[in-house]
């Protein structure tokens, strides 16, 4: 149950209010404790997006019904989902990244909305539709990461802006759709901006006054990248110097894409923060020989200096634009029979990683799904010279076959075998339950110009599902430890929601049509679904208020995979080859902006 400790009330002082900001932290800690909370964007630090509450169990989650609704107001791509702090959920909207507080207490009243103004010239430079990935709490604030780059600092009770800073230049083609992160009174966050030539970098901001702490970036110099030669690892060995310039032509690493507008998480032992980056820019790979290093990269930097203490490059020289952004997920696992702290993460390219996550040791890389056709495996002999490394069918190599020559049938396709729609570990089955891609792609790259501001992709796209098949979507559950997949359950679209677990034994996401959908987490058996007003492409969430557990998902069609629904896009090649492999979307949602929330009957 809630304690009047951290509880937050609807606008009136009482006892149950934040206090001073001396113990505000202590106060985040509560709240992150109490699983009534549902406090961080992923439900907690570790990313997994697991709920011990369990009155919603496998057996009665049939039952379950629409307790109310709440719309947003906004068109578009509704990514990420709510945060609840006590009394008071925390809802935001696609651009203008609107802001709402409810007060849960009494009838979902809004408390305060905040709506900031924005330059409506930022939407053109938003890559794969107008989406924000949602907001975090902590120090008594809100924080928000706008469209335009800035960050924003809200104070919960009233919605006051209490500090903002702007953290690149949107003129140039940055934007800002990732959700932040806040641990120890500080805020994480980075970029979106690799189809613009934008340099990625995440950087952390003193939570009470919004001064950069520090910032690294996914290439350049060592003092850019905060590496160290001799202390930051790879694959278990020192990077050595300058790891990343020399593995790009000239000084293109300064448009060298590599962003990170995916999920962060922490592990407070280690003090280290985990993150994904992006595509190396350009789209196409002739324009840039080398390994691109550290586009793809999985990142674990101490916290409080954001130094590299390891780094692992998944797809050096990416040739199909297989972002390394997705969730680092953090779960303690039996491998080989010993206990293992883990990171795992499911990536673009088709693969699931499960490294040592305080070595960044590669202990399993495995396909994910089925249809991945680009590489054969990922080496694992560490005596190779070629360890750690995917091991390409030139066939399916847009470098090999050159520019303006169309490789066919690649999967999968440039939105990965997953896309940031983050999975969920059960520490009660422990199985990781994966919302995936079942698509392929043509790829034809050509030579592009950089113009600062201006698309800077050099490739045209086209997606289908793999040749033979209807479906473009899996829901799965995988055994991380052994790179295995436990039980799928196909889908006539991309998922492209994410993964809820709880402990009462159900698994929940949402289907692009817009069902939110209640399996049994040990069988993949359907237990329940629901159509909801749009296209589901928001993350599920669990929360509990005077006793009572609610499950709550943001629909509202849009993102890569419904930018064409959302932008009233035609033709087939739009939206990096979206919309011609989505078109059938049209026959079966339409957009919207709507809080569902669900709850069992009294």
């Amino acid at each position: 149950m809630k304690t009047a400790r951290y509880m937050l009330a609807a606008g009136v002082a009482t006892a149950s209010l934040l206090a001073a900001s001396a113990t505000r932290a202590d106060d985040f800690t509560t709240a992150m404790a109490n699983s009534a909370n549902w406090a961080t964007p992923a439900g907690s630090d570790s990313g997994q997006r697991f709920s011990d509450l369990s009155q919603i169990t496998a057996s009665n989650v049939h039952k379950l019904q629409v307790a109310w609704t709440f719309s947003t107001g906004v068109l578009r791509g509704h990514e990420g989902n709510p945060l609840v702090i006590g009394d008071m959920m925390y809802v935001h909207a696609p651009f203008p990244n609107t802001v709402f507080a409810l007060d849960l207490a009494h009838e979902g009243k809004i408390v305060w909305k905040y709506t900031p103004t924005q330059d409506p010239n930022v939407i053109p430079v938003m890559c794969c539709d107008t989406v924000n990935r949602g907001v975090a709490y902590g120090d008594g604030m809100i924080f928000l990461h706008q469209a335009d780059t800035t960050l924003a600092a809200l104070d919960a009770k009233t919605g006051k802006v209490a500090w903002s800073v702007k953290t690149d230049d949107p003129s140039k083609g940055a934007t800002g759709t990732g959700a932040p992160f806040y641990v120890n009174g500080k805020v994480y966050v980075g970029v979106s901006g690799g189809e613009f030539g934008v340099r990625g970098w995440l950087a952390a901001y003193d939570a009470k006054d919004g001064k950069q702490v520090w910032r690294g970036y996914s290439m350049g110099p060592d003092s850019d990248t905060l590496i160290d030669p001799q202390k930051t690892m790879s694959l278990g060995k020192p990077v050595g110097e300058n790891s990343s310039e020399k593995t790009w032509k000239g000084d293109q690493w300064k448009i060298g894409g590599g962003d990170t507008w995916g999920w962060i998480t922490y592990d407070p032992k280690l003090n280290l923060i985990y993150y994904g980056s992006g595509n190396p820019s350009t789209w196409n790979p002739k324009q840039r020989p080398g390994d691109n290093k550290w586009s793809m990269t999985i990142w674990a930097r101490d916290a409080n200096t954001g130094m590299a203490k390891w780094v692992y490059q998944m797809t050096p020289h990416d040739q199909w634009d297989y972002d390394g952004i997705n969730e680092m997920i953090l779960a303690d696992l039996e491998i080989g029979g010993k206990k293992v702290p883990a990171l795992v993460h499911f990536d673009r390219n088709g693969f699931g990683y499960t490294l040592n996550r305080a070595t960044g040791e590669l202990l399993v890389a495995q396909k994910y799904d089925p249809a991945v056709n680009w590489a054969t495996k990922v080496d694992m002999d560490k005596n190779s010279e070629t360890y750690g490394r995917p091991l390409v069918v030139p066939q399916y190599s847009t470098e090999h076959n050159g520019e303006d020559v169309n490789s066919t049938n690649i999967c999968p396709a440039a939105l990965g075998s997953k896309d940031e729609q983050p999975a969920a570990f059960s520490p009660v089955t422990k199985l990781f339950y994966v919302p995936t891609n079942h698509v392929c792609m043509d790829y034809e790259p050509f030579r592009v110009s950089y113009t600062a501001g201006q698309p800077y992709v050099g490739a045209t796209l086209s997606m289908f599902p793999p040749k033979g098949q209807t479906n473009m979507g899996n829901f799965i559950a995988w055994d991380a430890s052994t790179g295995k997949i436990v039980w799928s359950d196909p889908e006539q679209f991309s998922v492209w929601s994410g993964a809820l677990a709880t402990k009462g034994g159900v698994v929940f996401y949402g289907t692009l049509e817009g069902y939110l959908k209640a399996v049994d987490a040990k069988s993949g058996k359907e237990l329940y679904k629901f159509k909801t007003p749009s296209g589901i492409i928001g993350n599920v969430m669990t929360y509990e208020h005077s006793g009572k557990q609610y499950v709550a998902v943001l629909s509202g069609v849009g993102g890569w995979a419904g930018i064409g629904l959302a932008a009233g896009l035609q033709d087939p090649h739009a939206g990096l080859g979206a919309v011609g492999g989505y078109a059938g979307l049209n026959s079966y949602t339409a957009l919207g902006g709507t809080l569902t929330v669900f709850s069992l009957p009294n």
